[in-house]
């Protein structure tokens, strides 16, 4: 093999941007009418007609130069195993190996009579490092900064998500055996394992990304990866307010309520930015506060100086020596904390945390998954009642009361967005009700030609009940003017 496969050029009219950028418009010159004017939208059942009518592809594209790559790859990397001690590969820093492989990958290229470019031959040292030393396949998606989200359905086919959409990723692995070995690695990396006995697993990665590992038999399609990829660059409330994720005055109150050591709840569904709000709100942290976190896989990223990350473990194949998210909490509670930060809330962990925000812990944090803020509240006065705390409902809702501050509402909406939806201040009890009192609100208001949603953060000119509180920190006057 000489050369990359021939590609042949965009036609106009094609829809490919390298053919739009091939063929400009000539001036003077009046486009088709088709060109000219975008077709009528479909009307609701046109769209459900051509919905229901659609075929799918479910399979990989791979082809062009990165088939021909992975064709001579599956070639070389047979013979550079023999060639190879694996455990002295295993030590090396991937440039490191890159440089010692090129010799042996001539021999092998020479063997196999095969002559490569120097483009080809570097993207080859690329894809057999990985394989050696990476995650195969999957190097390539997280090294782009666009791809959020990784999904391998089994061995044939990857979604990624970019921008909010969801898109089929033009990677493949061997077969199962390498997929497998694969999420293997990544496990045991952290310390986990994933097996036929073990067969989900929930992991990170160097840089905190999340992973999520489940394999046959539970999944029938093969091993089943998800990886929640987290950006490099730490967002902001500011950020977010330049997204459009939220508005200016938003942002100053949720920098306010940091700083302020107000105790704030994060909820919303799964992807909406809870992690990413929770790490934004932790920048406002003061430096010399002693800050404790809490997770299932840690995957917070704090700022602080002053900050120890605390990560539960799994039981042992006899079912014993698992730590939970309770115990931490509970053990957290010795190792005096200014702030307890909870990577997410899923049962009876809720009432220890309650008690942690109410015994001189000012400033905790939680996220946890719900559609509202007022469902919020009956998910944590649920949580501490499936528990073995035998306490009344009433003193639960009252505990919750006396305890959390703000609910900050997060939502992933349709059109791939994420917007932070409602903010929300708990004040306190009205008979066995919680009473609520909302700051501010995101209202819809339409959808423009691309799907894209329309809306306004709406302040509600309500005078915040945690006023006293920011007044404390000197930030009474801005908080009052954020809010009204």
């Amino acid at each position: 093999m000489s050369g990359p496969s021939p590609v042949a050029p965009a036609l106009p009219g094609a829809g490919g941007e390298q053919g739009g950028a091939q063929f400009p418009p000539l001036e003077g010159v009046p486009l088709p009418a088709a060109a000219a004017a975008p077709p009528p939208p479909m009307d609701a059942m046109a769209r459900l007609a051509e919905r229901e009518a659609a075929v799918h592809d479910t399979g990989p594209k791979v082809e062009g130069f990165e088939a021909s790559v992975h064709r001579i790859k599956e070639q070389v990397l047979p013979r550079l195993l023999e060639r190879i001690d694996p455990e002295a590969a295993a030590s090396l820093s991937k440039d490191e190996l890159a440089e010692e492989f090129r010799p042996i990958i001539g021999e092998v290229l020479a063997e196999l009579k095969l002559t490569l470019n120097r483009r080809e031959q570097f993207a080859l040292e690329k894809v057999l490092v990985d394989e050696l030393l990476g995650l195969g396949p999957l190097e390539e998606l997280l090294s782009d900064p666009d791809v959020s989200d990784i999904m391998v359905n089994g061995p044939n086919q990857t979604y990624i998500e970019k921008k909010g959409k969801l898109l089929i990723a033009p990677i493949q692995f061997r077969d199962e055996q390498h997929l497998f070995q694969i999420a293997q690695r990544i496990c045991n990396s952290v310390g986990r394992r994933v097996d036929q006995t073990t067969p989900l697993a929930d992991a990170r990665l160097k840089d905190g990304s999340r992973v999520n590992v489940i394999v046959p038999p539970l999944s029938l399609r093969g091993t089943a990866i998800s990886i929640r990829k987290f950006s490099d660059k730490p967002i902001t409330l500011d950020m977010m307010a330049k997204f459009g994720s939220m508005s200016e005055k938003m942002a100053t109150a949720l920098k306010i309520a940091g700083a302020c050591r107000f105790n704030i709840v994060i909820s919303g569904g799964t992807g909406s930015g809870k992690t990413t709000m929770l790490n934004a709100l932790s920048k406002m942290i003061d430096p010399g506060e002693r800050v404790l976190t809490i997770e299932d896989a840690a995957e917070l990223r704090l700022q602080q100086p002053h900050w120890l990350p605390l990560e539960t473990r799994p039981a042992n194949l006899e079912g014993q020596g698992a730590i939970t998210i309770r115990d931490l909490v509970i053990n957290a509670l010795r190792m005096r904390p200014d702030r307890i930060i909870l990577g997410e809330i899923r049962g009876s962990e809720c009432f220890d945390l309650l008690a942690a925000m109410n015994t001189g812990h000012d400033g905790s944090m939680a996220t946890l998954h719900s559609n509202s803020p007022r469902e919020c509240l009956a998910r944590m006065e649920n949580m501490v009642m499936m528990s073995d705390i035998k306490v009344p409902k009433e003193a639960i809702s009252r505990q919750i009361a006396d305890s959390v501050d703000l609910i900050v509402q997060v939502k992933r909406l349709r059109d791939g967005s994420r917007r932070t939806t409602n903010i929300t201040e708990v004040i306190g009890m009205e008979g066995s009700v919680i009473v609520t009192q909302e700051l501010f609100k995101f209202e819809y208001l339409d959808e423009d030609a691309d799907g894209k949603i329309i809306g306004e953060y709406r302040s509600q000119g309500l005078r915040p009940y945690t006023l006293e509180k920011a007044k404390q920190f000197g930030f009474d006057q801005a908080y009052l003017e954020s809010c009204l």
